[in-house]
């Protein structure tokens, strides 16, 4: 066994000595001698060979660091293991055909890209004005000629377009499948609240797409098929639109060949519609029974404030329904009966009408051969009606005589708001003396 002794002082030195036992106890420092740190170290050596007690500390803190290192290197080689497990275990949660090379097409909420594309399908060469007006909550596209491809093309960014709100497509010359197309749009679309597709042609064909679209659509308020060349055939198939669309307030179905059948469909639909705030049938050819099967619907309807019935043909027989339709009816504000036909007797009807309703503001009767005894009449059941609400009554182009006259005086002493327009007081034009 060798023995290794190490003295420091302040240093902490080493001084090696190696001798026999009694020389080397003689000569090592006492213990507790002030200044000298002892330590001694026994090292068993292979072979009891002799070592420097030094030599082994600087050996045995070389292989303390070493080991300290080797376990530190096998520390990080476990965590770089068990990171790339890690990450391979997270990479293997995902399962992706995603190649990096791709790229996303940019979002196109105003539908651009697809109109490009639509027109470069249909062959039709892109409106640039529609192009400008994308953007906008209005899109005016009036006399532009589109067509029924140039409609269609125009009618596939319109399916996702959230800007507009309000569409004119006025005289396009759309036709059926024009319109056939607008209406598949207008299926889709929740944002457009009015649409104008008069003077487009549409024909029976784009009455019969016109009246799927509104069975289905829950956001179109105003629709104008005015001059659209519908026939009685059409309204068969607008008659039960109108029934089944309760959110549709303003329909124009004026300017069209709608004759006694569509009166008639017309009629009853009227009185089961629970939408319609405004509705023009004017410029048509409803009379005889037609008529009379419309001002019924009219009275039974509790929902329509204003319609337009001029320039058709109601007669004495219409003016005799619309008198019921008038006893009955407690919501119509607005009634335009003017250019249909009706003779004095007509008028007498009407006033009869007139003397018990409440809420007639306004009532049209110019252009008819009333003469100024149906126009006396009307005005004296105003007069007699205490709880009238008339506020503008129109005898356009019809002469009136001095009785006429002094009668408008009296009402106006009861209703100071009343205006009454006429063709001119009979007498009051003298012929030049040559």
């Amino acid at each position: 066994m060798v023995h290794g002794r190490k003295l420091a002082k302040e240093t902490l030195l080493p001084s090696v000595l190696e001798h026999g036992d009694a020389d080397t106890e003689s000569e090592m420092p006492q213990l507790g001698e002030q200044g000298v740190i002892w330590t001694e170290v026994k090292m068993h050596g292979p072979n009891n060979q002799h070592s420097s007690p030094y030599r082994n500390m600087l050996i045995g803190g070389d292989r303390e660091g070493e080991e300290e290192e080797e376990e530190e290197e096998e520390e990080e080689i476990k965590q770089e293991q068990l990171g790339g497990e890690d990450r391979v275990n997270s990479d293997d949660d995902y399962d992706t055909d995603l190649e990096l090379g791709d790229q996303e097409d940019a979002y196109d909420p105003t539908g651009q890209t697809c109109y490009m594309e639509a027109c470069e399908k249909l062959q039709v060469a892109p409106a640039s004005n529609f192009l400008q007006q994308m953007k906008n909550c209005e899109l005016s596209m009036m006399h532009r000629g589109l067509g029924p491809q140039g409609t269609e093309a125009l009618a596939v960014p319109l399916v996702t377009n959230t800007s507009i709100l309000r569409l004119n497509l006025r005289d396009n010359w759309m036709e059926g499948m024009g319109g056939a197309a607008i209406a598949e749009m207008l299926k889709e679309n929740c944002y457009i609240t009015e649409v104008d597709l008069s003077d487009n042609s549409l024909g029976d064909y784009g009455a019969r797409a016109m009246a799927g679209m509104l069975k289905e659509n829950g956001t179109l308020v105003n629709l104008n098929l005015s001059g659209n060349n519908f026939t009685d055939q059409s309204v068969e198939h607008l008659g039960s639109a109108v029934i089944t669309n309760t959110k549709l307030q303003h329909l124009n179905l004026s300017h069209n060949a709608l004759g006694e059948h569509a009166g008639l469909i017309l009629g009853d639909s009227l009185s089961e519609n629970t939408g319609l705030r405004w509705l023009s049938l004017a410029w048509n050819c409803i009379r005889g029974r037609g008529a009379v099967m419309l001002a019924n619907g009219l009275g039974g309807n509790i929902f329509l404030r204003s319609i337009d019935l001029s320039f058709n043909g109601f007669g004495k027989e219409g003016a005799i329904a619309l008198e019921q339709a008038l006893r009955e009816n407690s919501v119509l504000e607005e009634l335009n009966v003017s250019n249909n036909r009706i003779p004095p007797e007509g008028a007498i009807h009407l006033a009869m009408g007139l003397k018990v309703n409440k809420t007639i503001k306004s009532l049209n009767m110019g252009r008819n051969p009333i003469q100024n005894a149906g126009c006396f009449g009307i005005l004296k059941s105003v007069k007699d009606n205490p709880d009238s609400a008339m506020e503008a009554l129109d005898f356009s182009d019809i002469t009136v005589n001095q009785d006429f006259e002094d009668l408008y005086m009296a009402v106006k002493e009861n209703f100071p708001a009343l205006t009454v327009n006429h063709g001119g007081r009979i007498g009051t034009f003298s012929i030049a003396k040559a």
